[in-house]
């Protein structure tokens, strides 16, 4: 009987547990035996809420600085402002404030102020591809491999950009120091219309483009109505590298301390710029500063042709009344082209804090999805810089309108590397002098271009092992 007194107790004690664990059972599960408890835990008087589950921590705010040139021949600043805004949208936590400036020399120029009277730089910068040297040197940048390391398709990110704008990003060790952006290539704009009439084809070699520019002359006595050719050396260097490429010599190598001024090469697609004036007549002679109206002498019929960049797209077609043409520069030899791109890229800075860092990675991120490539490249003129941003829909149905686009684009193809280099300011400055004395006459270009060669080995000296 005590036996059967003792059961019926502990079974009323049972019952009476489990009637409070279901009225609201504890806040945390007891852990699970490993064998049956001797006798059963009490229930807590009083029951607890379940925890809720946590928010995920509100992300600090930064706010970071992005200078910006925007002389070029596009509305820059109102693109990019709009870029910003929807990436603040996407990323609340980040502000970005643009800082425009007017051209690439006086953005580089307001960053070394900066930091050269105690300031701090800003995060992110647009500045030339080819200024990664001097920008390293003067320890200014941080390299962006960790950057590309974080990503999950960092490869296929990279790859994505077209090669010829990738190869001023690395420095010889493979290191990436810039992200393309702002790119553009050297390109022959021609009125095809004035070509159809006169029975001409799109020059391919050296000798059909004098012969193209002699034909579309027009004078007037002593004086031109029409150049045939306009092809822009107040700033030489960079309109001049597809002469000595399509003649099979590039000034640069893959060596940042080697320079090639007076390769037999070069010296011939000197001669040529020259003969271009002076045996076909076809575009003024000396230097031609005319980088500005060039593209406006174009659509106003005072020239048939012009040299520049494909950044100037836009503008030429919005003033032409002719059907535009686009082709890289021809070659010396007859079905040989080439150009070399040029333009802007993204950098980031070594002296802004680690958080803005991270943040203007974001942004760099962000301005260069394939959607946003097409957009800046439809909305500019300059080339979409990843290869993916000509799959989508909308640069599709742009090139269908502008067949033009897809032309700068394809002069890619023939590109070379363009000139970076070591204590590039110097070297280029003594590249830009003689050549221009060799176009004015003042040397014969084999004189110009050996003591170009000569002042340049000494400037870059200090730099070679």
């Amino acid at each position: 009987m005590k036996k059967s007194l003792l059961f019926a107790v502990i079974g009323i004690l049972i019952m009476a547990g489990l009637a409070l664990i279901g009225c609201g059972g504890p806040a945390t599960e007891a852990p699970q035996p490993t064998q049956a408890p001797a006798q059963p835990t009490e229930a807590p008087a009083q029951p607890t809420e379940a925890p809720k589950p946590t928010e995920a921590p509100a992300q600090e705010a930064v706010t970071i600085q992005v200078f910006y040139p925007v002389a070029v021949d596009a509305p820059i600043a109102d693109i990019l402002k709009g870029y910003i805004d929807a990436f603040q949208k996407e990323n609340p936590n980040i502000t970005v404030e643009p800082v425009f400036s007017g051209g690439y020399g006086d953005v580089k120029t307001a960053i070394q102020t900066t930091i050269d009277g105690g300031g701090k730089p800003p995060a992110l910068a647009v500045m030339l591809a080819v200024d990664v040297y001097d920008l390293i040197n003067a320890d200014y940048i941080i390299p962006l491999d960790d950057y590309i390391k974080g990503m999950d398709d960092g490869d296929a990110y990279l790859n994505d950009f077209f090669p010829a704008f990738l190869e001023n990003s690395r420095t010889e060790d493979g290191s990436l120091w810039s992200i393309p952006f702002q790119r553009s290539a050297v390109v022959l704009y021609y009125n095809a219309d004035l070509f159809k009439e006169n029975g001409i084809e799109p020059p391919d070699s050296w000798e059909a483009l004098g012969q193209a520019g002699q034909k579309l002359t027009v004078r007037d006595g002593d004086n031109v109505t029409r150049w045939g050719i306009e092809w822009p050396s107040g700033w030489p260097y960079w309109l001049f590298q597809p002469l000595a490429i399509g003649n099979g010599q590039n000034i640069v190598g893959d060596s940042s301390t080697e320079v090639y001024f007076d390769h037999p090469k070069v010296i011939e697609a000197v001669q040529y710029y020259i003969d271009l004036s002076h045996e076909y007549k076809a575009m003024p002679e000396g230097v031609q500063a005319v980088w500005g109206q060039a593209p406006s002498d174009l659509a106003s019929g005072q020239t048939a042709m012009i040299v520049h960049s494909t950044g100037s797209l836009r503008g030429i077609l919005e003033q032409a009344d002719f059907e535009v043409g686009v082709m890289p520069i021809p070659g010396h030899q007859k079905g040989t082209f080439a150009t070399v791109p040029g333009g802007g890229n993204l950098y980031i800075f070594k002296d802004a804090p680690k958080e803005q860092q991270d943040a203007a990675w974001k942004f760099i991120e962000f301005l260069s999805r394939p959607e946003n490539a097409a957009d800046f490249s439809i909305h500019t003129g300059y080339i979409a810089t990843r290869q993916s941003a000509y799959e989508t829909q909308a640069m599709k149905d742009y090139i269908a309108k502008t067949p033009q686009a897809a032309a700068t684009r394809d002069a890619l193809q023939y590109a070379g590397k363009e000139f970076s280099v070591q204590n590039l300011g110097e070297v280029r400055n003594i590249f830009h002098d003689y050549l221009q004395k060799a176009y004015n006459g003042e040397m014969s270009p084999a004189d110009a271009m050996a003591a170009a060669q000569k002042a340049a080995d000494e400037a870059l000296a200090p730099f070679r092992d």
